[in-house]
């Protein structure tokens, strides 16, 4: 019965614009990122979108390692990594409340809803209206 403790996990959902990320962090004796059954390097291919996705682990500064599985879908990449963000900063204070301090004062757990504006009838873009003319 302790071993199915043991491989407990806890779980976090990020949102941002329309990317939706589920976070799971289980502890483990070595580290390891899965992102959509990709490594962390293959889904993003940039360095500063790694940085952004893993922020909340670099800001907590936790000795324990985790192995972190990651389903996200939806919007963009970049809007995805915000997503991560998210669901791993509300994963990591699940695990320990402490960490909320740490990770509100590094801005990891603002939800940011900025979305695209709908198109509105009569216009060309969600505000954009068509060229006026007097006669």
């Amino acid at each position: 019965m302790p071993k199915e403790t043991e491989n407990r996990y806890i779980e976090g959902i990020g949102r941002r614009k329309t990317s939706i990320a589920r976070v799971r962090i289980t502890p483990s004796p070595k580290a390891s990122i899965v992102v959509n059954d990709k490594t962390l390097e293959e889904y993003f291919p940039t360095r500063e979108l790694q940085n952004e996705a893993m922020k909340p682990l670099k800001d907590a500064k936790i000795d324990q390692k985790f192995i972190i599985t990651v389903k996200v879908r939806g919007g963009g990449i970049s809007s995805q990594s915000g997503a991560v963000k998210l669901g791993l900063s509300r994963a990591l204070i699940s695990y320990d409340v402490t960490l909320r301090k740490v990770q509100k004062k590094a801005g990891n757990l603002k939800r940011n809803p900025r979305v695209k504006e709908r198109r509105k009838f009569g216009l060309k873009k969600a505000r954009k209206a068509p060229q006026w003319s007097k006669r």
